[in-house]
């Protein structure tokens, strides 16, 4: 539908300014600044950027007809004009990223506020503050962006301010290197972004989202898309797995963690790590052109997810099992996206920032009521020090198991529902014979392979890939309810396992960081009625179910297309009886994972030692991370490493000692030689004059004496 505010509506400008307002006004004056000045600059920022973004989410809502909203946008001015090259600085705000802006306006808000108890004592502060204002003023070019030029300028954005956060104390060396790790292997990444991006603009002619979808979604043109599908979308998602921690790129994350703790929560939770997510749904017109490229996206997520929740099973240090968690997590959500249910994975990356916020802050505030102490192993008891913290990270930690009447086990229960009956209409027999093949893949006509309402039948790999997905992300549900209670039960209960002089100063922490886990805390339970499961909406009045499926209604126009034309249910119309089923067994699985937690760590807690005992070998693969940092240091920083010794003797011996120094040695000595012709002695230059005219006479007059 035609937008209201026809490019006009400056408020998406707003939205982007405050936050680089901030930055530039704590980052020039802020060392000069009092600390509360300081603190009402970043946090007044994230405030007026918040409200710019209800007030655009009010006048998307406005312009509404009752099916679509359509969009807003916002060209701010012209970048680039030359040839057929031309980028704007435009933003583009739609249902998709109307959530995305919420989230990272909203909860940024909070990690804001929370941020100025935890940093109180920081003579820095306002650096971080300078520094955590750029990012976020980066996150909102990159989920604002009207174009793919001006999503890679925030993508960058991004990379650079969290390098500067994760490196924060940059004199801990350590800290330092984590933050070099993070900036390089996000590098990686985004170089094959731009082999990606540049490929479609070449094929494509544009960077424009608007116009690259109706080109995907046209008959005429959506051919020209085809063949550069997988390509494309492979050098994107490669691109992706950095940003967004995946498969093989994820090493940076877990190390991320040395930054202050509510660095993590905000970069490392619920923006910057679900930044590949939103950029595929961003396109999920391309990616579901081609099924297999969906496929290695599903396969890739699910064994990121499954390989991280192994991980974080026996992490001791707080902030690590929340960082291998945050890896599993976003593991689901491409999950998501590679079995095409883009609802899904944006459901999940919006509970999964609420509640991963949460903990990470609630973590924080453990780490700061414990002074800096971080392993688990020695804390214990803590509820009664911290009834508060106690009490919002608990119900976190119920969220992300995916417990029932938790945002998390909504968004969860729809992803493995996804994984399990989700199909590709190029994946259903019989498809690729018919005559309407073309069709399918360019969208001319809806997917009339499921019109009967019942089952399809899928092709054989396609079912097994199905299987695959659900089992793996079944299993991790249960490793996440497992790793999860177990960092809460080792932090909470027991007896407190600290020593005197810590014990003696365990307190709760200052209203300020209260207050954002109290609202995180609430956002965590009710966040997810908007997304309840079908089989359940089902029985709801109908006034009620608009609003219990509001998220799937609010961005049904988004991805319309692949919804509707590329990716059927093969269950058939209505499959609530199936669908409960699905739920039934991930709920099953994540309440055995809090059984054995508690056994283990409440009620036996003798059975880790024997456990360990009968498994040392597993428990020094997983404590070591199966040696992938290893591996990459063998493959990749060693070698790098030797051919830079090998440059530097190279540039020493070679460049600078034969060729430079030896001609500078060949220089010096004709110059000796040639200096001797120099004496300043009148007869001797008599004499070599003399020399000269007699070789030259002889030279003309009896050539062959010479030769």
């Amino acid at each position: 539908m035609e937008p209201l505010y026809s490019d006009s509506f400056y408020f998406l400008g707003l939205i982007v300014l405050m936050p680089m307002l901030g930055a530039i006004i704590n980052g020039l004056f802020g060392a000069k600044l009092p600390a509360k000045l300081v603190n009402w600059v970043a946090c007044g920022a994230m405030a007026l950027a918040f409200t710019f973004a209800l007030i655009s989410f009010q006048a998307l809502v406005n312009q509404g007809d009752g099916q679509e909203v359509g969009h807003l946008s916002y060209t701010a001015f012209q970048w680039i004009f030359s040839g057929s090259l031309s980028a704007e600085i435009a933003f583009l705000f739609d249902p998709l990223s109307a959530v995305l802006v919420l989230v990272i306006t909203g909860v940024g808000l909070l990690i804001h506020i929370y941020s100025t108890g935890y940093m109180a004592e920081d003579p820095s502060k306002w650096r971080y503050f300078a520094y955590l204002n750029l990012f976020v003023f980066a996150m909102l070019l990159l989920a604002l962006g009207k174009n793919m030029l001006v999503t890679f300028i925030g993508w960058e954005g991004v990379g650079m301010a969290s390098y500067l956060l994760i490196g924060f104390w940059y004199t801990d060396a350590e800290k330092a290197a984590a933050g070099q790790k993070a900036f390089i292997v996000n590098r990686v990444g985004d170089f094959f972004f731009l082999l990606g991006m540049f490929i479609l603009f070449f094929t494509a002619g544009t960077w424009d989202y608007l116009e690259l979808e109706q080109m995907a979604t046209t008959t005429a043109t959506a051919a020209v898309l085809l063949p550069i599908a997988l390509p494309v979308g492979v050098l994107i998602f490669l691109g992706c797995t950095g940003k967004s921690a995946q498969i093989p790129l994820y090493v940076w994350l877990p190390d991320a963690m040395a930054g202050p703790t509510p660095v993590s929560a905000l970069i490392h939770a619920a923006t910057m790590v679900t930044a590949g997510v939103f950029l595929l749904s961003r396109i999920n017109w391309i990616f579901t052109l081609d099924p297999n490229l969906m496929a290695i996206v599903a396969v890739v997520g699910s064994l990121t997810a499954f390989m991280a929740a192994t991980i974080a099973i026996v992490q001791t240090d707080i902030k690590k099992v929340l960082a291998y968690s945050t890896v599993s997590q976003l593991g689901f959500m491409f999950m998501a996206v590679g079995v095409g249910s883009f609802t899904a994975a944006v459901f999940h990356l919006m509970t999964h920032a609420f509640f991963k916020a949460l903990l990470f802050l609630g973590a924080g505030s453990v780490i700061h009521g414990m002074h800096h102490e971080q392993d688990m192993r020695k804390m214990g008891g803590l509820r009664k020090y911290m009834p508060w913290t106690h009490a919002t990270f608990l119900i976190g930690t119920l969220a992300i198991a995916g417990v029932p009447f938790f945002a998390g086990f909504y968004s969860k229960d729809l992803i493995l529902w996804s994984a399990l009956s989700n199909v590709h209409i190029l994946n259903v027999e019989g498809v690729l014979a018919t005559a309407q093949m073309d069709y399918f893949t360019t969208t001319l006509a809806p997917a009339v392979a499921a019109a009967d309402g019942g089952p399809l039948s899928v092709l054989g790999g396609a079912l097994a890939i199905n299987w695959f997905v659900f089992i793996m992300g079944v299993l991790t549900a249960g490793l996440t309810a497992f790793y999860m209670f177990r960092a809460y039960f080792m932090t909470f209960h027991g007896e407190c396992r600290a020593d005197e002089e810590t014990r003696s100063h365990i307190h709760e922490s200052p209203s300020s960081m209260l207050v954002a886990l109290i609202v995180l805390a609430f956002l965590s339970v009710v966040g997810g009625y908007i997304g309840w499961p079908h089989f359940i909406a089902a029985i709801f009045p109908a006034g009620v179910k608009s609003y219990a499926l509001g998220l799937e209604y609010w961005l049904a126009e988004v991805f319309a297309v692949s919804d509707t034309y590329r990716v059927v249910g093969r269950f058939g119309a209505h499959p609530y009886l199936a669908e409960g089923i699905a739920a039934a067994v991930s709920v099953l699985v994540a309440g055995g994972g809090i059984a054995l937690a508690y056994l283990m760590y409440v009620k036996r807690t003798d059975l880790p030692g024997v456990i360990y005992a009968r498994a040392t070998r597993l428990h020094y693969i997983l404590s070591n991370k199966y040696f992938v940092d290893e591996g990459y240091f063998a493959a990749f920083v060693r070698p790098s490493i030797l051919i830079g010794k090998a440059m530097t003797w190279f540039d020493k011996n070679i460049i600078a000692g034969l060729l430079v120094g030896g001609a500078a040695f060949m220089t010096q000595n004709l110059g000796q030689i040639l200096r001797n012709l120099q004496s300043g002695n009148v007869q001797r230059y008599a004499t070599y004059i003399s020399l000269a005219l007699a070789l030259v006479v002889l030279a003309i007059f009896y050539p062959g004496c010479l030769a």
